[in-house]
């Protein structure tokens, strides 16, 4: 199976790493706009480089496009890939708006070809663990969820994530994440009330979340954070408590003495890449799920439909948080919001 990627930034340069090793794919390309970042991305996978994404389409003939591309640019890239009859693999979000998400799932069933958009944190090992102790009834009927995420600006790095109008913020970009995790467990909430908070290089937000069958998800994403990226979460029952803490995971610790300040500095600068202990890093076990998917034609864990139920999500928790009151889903109309625990 051929795999494109076009996007050669931190994420494109994580996905194409991961392809390269997988057993049964082909990493055929990539692409960016910047000749030097597709080059030396393509050198160093023993791939071919593109600037132009219609010339990389037609030479490779890719089973499936990779888009790793910021925000704003999704839903255009997503039409060309369909339109080209490719499988399509997207960063999360899926887009900008409601409307421009439900536009791009459209047209990918319209021309018959698969569509799955990155929410990578459900294959985290530690999350996948939360959601099976869950549904196995481990802490009787979950209740309360708590979960945090926060780290480095990366507007420092990559300026578009500094405009809202092409990222969204901490909370499209950051907090999404964990809107994902809360509603794969909950099912769609309901309604939101949010605080958002923005001053120099600090974005801040915190949400709270109610769902259908009265559970509460309260929700925290710091960009600007001044330590190492963190992430933490803690889902209470009827019957107990389950907790996570990243900075409490880490099983091995590595020190290296040969240019720990250059590398150091050029971490703090980069876009955080959230890291796991496991043999298979969830960027691999993530893609290599979409793969298997298109393989076999059975239903991703990440569906269309859940990108889109997140962002529409998402954006009620930067309307509430822009008007200061709390803001109702449609979804609650629709008997959606019913314990899922997959």
């Amino acid at each position: 199976m051929k795999v494109a990627v076009i996007g050669c930034g931190t994420m494109g340069r994580t996905h194409a790493a991961e392809w390269k090793r997988m057993p049964g794919i082909r990493l055929a390309g990539v692409c960016d706009a910047q000749e030097r970042a597709a080059r030396h991305l393509a050198d160093s996978l023993e791939t071919r480089a593109y600037e132009d994404f219609d010339r990389m389409i037609g030479e490779t003939d890719p089973d499936i496009v990779d888009i790793c591309l910021p925000t704003h640019l999704h839903k255009e890239f997503i039409f060309r890939a369909a339109r080209s009859g490719k499988h399509v693999i997207c960063e999360k979000p899926i887009a900008l708006s409601a409307s421009e998400a439900e536009e791009a799932a459209a047209e990918c069933r319209k021309r018959g070809v698969r569509l799955f958009i990155g929410h990578v944190v459900r294959f985290f090992p530690s999350y996948a663990d939360i959601r099976r102790k869950a549904a196995d009834g481990t802490i009787g009927s979950p209740a309360v969820l708590h979960a945090k995420r926060m780290g480095a600006n990366p507007g420092l790095a990559k300026p578009w994530y500094a405009d809202s109008d092409r990222s969204g913020g901490v909370i499209l970009d950051l907090m999404i994440h964990d809107i994902d995790f809360a509603q794969s467990l909950f099912g769609n909430a309901v309604s939101v009330y949010a605080m958002n908070r923005r001053q120099g290089d600090t974005d801040y937000a915190l949400a709270t979340l109610r769902f259908g069958s009265g559970e509460i998800a309260h929700l925290e994403a710091y960009w600007g954070f001044p330590g190492p990226f963190t992430t933490g979460v803690e889902l209470a029952g009827t019957g107990g408590v389950i907790r996570f803490n990243s900075e409490e995971a880490a099983s091995l610790r590595v020190f290296k003495a040969k240019g720990a300040a250059a590398e150091a500095a050029a971490e703090k600068a980069a876009v955080p890449v959230p890291k796991s202990p496991s043999t298979y890093n969830p960027y691999y076990l993530e893609l290599a799920h979409f793969a298997d998917c298109v393989r076999t034609g059975r239903e991703p864990e990440v569906t269309a439909e859940d990108a889109c139920s997140a962002l529409r999500t998402s954006l009620a928790v930067i309307e509430s948080a822009r008007t200061g009151r709390p803001v109702k889903l449609q979804d609650a109309r629709k008997g959606e919001n019913r314990h899922v625990y997959r």
